[in-house]
């Protein structure tokens, strides 16, 4: 049981703009109309709403694909927006509002604050919508109906437990790169990796601590922060890849690539092919395609029968490394590169 605090296309496009911020679109099976209006069979398709962080992530359109090939495969509407930027909750909280009134079935989404988004999402619960946190979970989790997500906390966890294997007893000099204040996702991934460990917050094997967004630029920012607090860092614990590769271009540039054990979580393509050439000692994959096509499911099962989805499921994480350590259990690149996105 995972811990209850934790993720034919249209003919036509619909555009609203929402706020500068976001840009809704809706697919169906068939025909398209105005907006607010559904596509697809007669009396009216089953309408979906998906609400992602942003739409350039690899991770976010690898989970848009999903939802959009469920649809298409049952013959329903899905409606989708983004933030404009990681940490958008206004444009969220618009895309709420907008597919509410469209009459959409369900909403999936994944929060970019989670704890500012939970009024936005009580009014459309009590308006009837299903809605599901897709791998980010909301502040409360009960916030929403179901979460569909990775384990995060045992994603970092698996990192933890991989580096503290690989350090063999040697004293470790830790950087934390993560993701922002009042992220969940990035909360859980740094503690379990802290659990994994065997450390807690505050430990002094953690010489330096930094927030990166999850994005590469800010990410080797950060580690060039901590390498002059810290030179002697020798562990770095990254919120996601590009963070990593980030990190990993701060190293290279100061001749220490070669000397810093590097671990993360995500499995895109292009973070496990890091971890192929050995940019990146570790990662823990997980699988954004099954956690929407699973929560376009879930709303179609709660249209044809009035069932909601409740409680959390598990929609899997495995630790990826060519550099296999005693008494944690990985998969090679091999198996990653067959499973990754992006």
């Amino acid at each position: 049981m995972a811990p209850t605090y934790l993720r034919s296309t249209a003919s036509a496009l619909l555009a609203v703009g929402f706020a500068g911020a976001l840009t809704l679109t809706a697919c169906g099976n068939s025909g398209s109309s105005g907006a607010g209006s559904a596509s697809g069979a007669a009396g009216g398709a089953v309408k979906v709403g998906l609400i992602t962080k942003t739409d350039t992530n690899p991770f976010f359109v690898k989970m848009k694909e999903g939802a959009e090939k469920e649809a298409k495969a049952n013959g329903v509407t899905l409606m989708t927006a983004a933030g404009k930027f990681d940490g958008d909750n206004e444009g969220q909280v618009t895309a709420i509002e907008n597919m509410v009134a469209a009459g959409v079935k369900g909403l999936l989404i994944t929060p970019n604050d989670s704890k500012a988004i939970v009024p936005a999402l009580e009014k459309a619960r009590a308006k009837g919508v299903l809605v599901i946190a897709l791998d980010t979970p909301t502040e409360p989790q009960t916030a929403t109906d179901a979460l569909f997500a990775t384990d995060n906390l045992k994603a970092g966890e698996l990192i933890g437990q991989y580096a503290k294997a690989k350090m063999a007893g040697k004293p470790a000099k830790i950087a934390t790169l993560d993701l922002a204040p009042g992220i969940s996702v990035g909360i859980l991934r740094h503690d379990g990796f802290l659990k994994g460990f065997g450390i807690t917050q505050g430990d002094p094997s953690i010489v330096c601590s930094q927030d990166t967004s999850g994005d590469q630029a800010k990410g080797q920012a950060a580690m060039e922060n901590c390498l002059q607090k810290a030179p002697d860092i020798n562990v770095v614990y990254t919120i996601n890849e590009p963070a990593a590769l980030g990190a990993f271009n701060a190293l290279k540039a100061k001749g220490r690539e070669k000397e810093v054990l590097i671990v993360s979580v995500d499995g895109g393509c292009t973070g496990t092919k890091a971890v192929k050439s050995g940019q990146i000692a570790a990662t823990s994959q997980q699988y954004p395609l099954k956690m929407a096509s699973q929560g376009v499911g879930a709303v179609i099962q709660y249209a044809k029968t009035g069932t909601k989805a409740s409680g959390y499921t598990d929609t899997g994480v495995t630790l990826i490394s060519d550099q296999p350590v005693s008494g944690v259990e990985v998969k090679d690149t091999g198996f990653g590169l067959a499973n990754c996105w992006g």
